[in-house]
């Protein structure tokens, strides 16, 4: 049975700039850090929250810049949750955005392999959203007990 005791927990709210996709991910892996975590484990969810935030910024404002929400937390169960949530323009169809190489991006800049990373690093995604309100997605990773 999942415990939910929060040990520790981050909020932070950020611009939707480029170079806070950076700043995200040093916030969350820094915060887990504190739970003694395996090096993969630090890198999984480094690369599941940039991804995350990525596409925020490139999908969620488009070319203008909106507040992106990180909400992360570590529980006495070695659960460590991470929910990234946007108010931009929101997910039409999240079964075809999660589908591995389906992309908006009519420039092909964009691989379309946000989501299957995110899922690939992550041991579990959800994603809920609503067009003109925005995207939740909700990622959990269970750290490895070490003792």
């Amino acid at each position: 049975m999942k415990s939910n005791k929060i040990i520790n927990e981050m909020k932070l709210t950020l611009p939707s700039l480029p170079e806070n996709e950076a700043v995200a991910r040093g916030c969350v892996s820094q915060l887990l850090s504190r739970a003694d975590p395996t090096v993969t484990e630090i890198a999984d969810v480094r690369c599941a929250v940039s991804e995350a935030v990525t596409n925020c910024v490139v999908h969620a404002y488009k070319n203008t810049v909106g507040l992106i929400y990180i909400n992360a937390r570590l529980y006495d169960d070695g659960r460590f949750t991470v929910l990234i949530t946007d108010k931009g323009c929101g997910i039409p169809d999240v079964s075809l955005a999660m589908t591995p190489l389906y992309t908006t991006d009519v420039k092909g800049e964009r691989s379309g392999m946000g989501f299957a990373i995110m899922q690939t690093f992550a041991d579990k995604v959800k994603v809920n959203s609503k067009v003109g309100a925005g995207t939740r997605v909700f990622m959990e990773k269970q750290l490895l007990r070490r003792g």
